[in-house]
């Protein structure tokens, strides 16, 4: 028998501490770098109010952002926003989010594809109290998840040699409009790791090129095409995997330094970012000697607030969905650390979506989580920055 389903959207009650919190943008309650940034003043606030107006920071928003959608959430239903797991088909998908409500599926190369040809994606998504993420991974070339309902097309390093940005933006939005009319909402697309390995490696023709100008302008207009269809686009792999060791999938890979990196494999993610509009970040498996301390980026503080507040790479500060890559099936986590552990470093370390890919420890993990909130590893204000990144990203936040 699985879990008794808890009644969904409890109106818990904010503490006036929380709120306050909140509306000052204050994210963390512990001593480590915060993993958000102050929410944008409004223009009520801009330099050009009146210098004998009151200090706007003196008195918390009525209404900070999100504060309506949090207050009601159980604590595990916060929890499950974080969630994205891969499923078999339509059953194993409605039977996860009945029993914890998480944040999002996906729907990888084992998964039976009429979840997406059926509707029932959709239909599970919209008979949720908060949309799922329902993602895939379809990057065209090696990686097309979905070729057999015939959404494909060339490898990106082959698009950036026989096409222009603006074909490539084409390309990426009939790709969006395909993806959108099957109930895909996210796809971990596209590539913007800088690699000159040869084509079948880990990276290979999956990355654009070893130029980083030409990384950044081919991602910049896939990306911009799979926004323009509606799609979120999800740049990776953070910080860079293209002239790594070897394969994250297979075991323990390290990139070159931190300062080797400056130069090259950041240059598309410290542009990108800049103007990302809806896209998110999937932090790779990657030890960088000089910031990670011998742990994967996708597990190490230093990184993702590298990530974050873009200080440590000359890049802006980013408050999009950071997104771990898979933490189940990539021997340079799965070999050290089980699921529930693993899920926790990437949370406490500022990721916001822990993706994996089954829905067996699903519980466990979400057991083990709230245990971190209750302990005090997991500030409650940093939570909530999260799901509202989150809410944000699927709609159901517009602030």
């Amino acid at each position: 028998m699985g879990p008794t389903r808890r009644p969904r959207w409890i109106r818990n009650v904010l503490t006036t501490a929380t709120v306050a919190a909140l509306g000052l943008g204050l994210v963390a309650c512990d001593s480590s770098t915060p993993d958000s940034q102050p929410p944008t003043p409004s223009a009520s606030g801009s330099p050009s109010a009146s210098p004998s107006s009151s200090p706007p920071t003196t008195t918390p928003l009525a209404n900070p952002c999100g504060a309506e959608q949090l207050a009601k959430l159980t604590l595990r239903q916060k929890l499950a926003q974080l969630i994205v797991v891969g499923v078999t088909g339509a059953d194993d998908a409605q039977q996860i989010v009945e029993d914890e409500e998480i944040g999002g599926i996906f729907v990888g190369s084992w998964t039976d594809k009429a979840i997406l040809t059926s509707g029932a994606a959709s239909r599970i998504s919209q008979n949720s109290s908060i949309p799922l993420m329902i993602t895939v991974d379809q990057e065209g070339g090696r990686v097309s998840r979905l070729a057999s309902l015939g959404i494909d097309h060339a490898s990106p390093r082959e698009l950036a040699q026989t096409k222009t940005p603006a074909q490539v933006k084409e390309i990426a939005a009939g790709v969006g409009r395909k993806l959108k009319n099957l109930g895909v909402t996210v796809d971990f697309a596209p590539v913007a790791d800088v690699s000159d390995e040869s084509d079948n490696e880990v990276i290979g023709d999956r990355s654009f090129s070893n130029d980083p100008a030409v990384v950044t302008e081919y991602a910049a207009a896939y990306a911009a095409g799979l926004a323009e269809a509606g799609i979120t686009p999800v740049y990776k792999h953070f910080p860079g995997h293209g002239h790594g060791s070897g394969d994250s999938h297979l075991g323990v890979v390290t990139v070159p330094s931190l300062a080797e990196l400056q130069n090259s494999d950041l240059v598309p993610f410290r542009n990108l970012l800049r103007d990302p509009g809806t896209a998110g970040v999937m932090v790779g498996h990657l030890i960088v000697p000089g910031l990670t301390d011998g742990l994967p980026s996708s597990i190490s503080r230093p990184a993702i607030q590298m990530l974050r507040t873009g200080a440590g790479y000359d890049g802006p500060r980013y408050n999009g969905v950071i997104f771990s890559d898979d933490l189940s099936g990539m021997a340079a986590i799965s070999q050290r650390y089980p699921i529930e552990q693993a899920v926790e470093k990437f949370i406490l370390a500022g990721g916001d979506v822990a993706l994996w890919l089954s829905t067996d420890r699903v519980s466990s993990v979400l057991d083990n989580l709230e245990a971190a909130v209750k302990r005090g590893r997991l500030a409650p204000a940093r939570l909530d920055a999260k799901v509202t990144r989150i809410l944000r990203s699927k709609g159901a936040v517009t602030c």
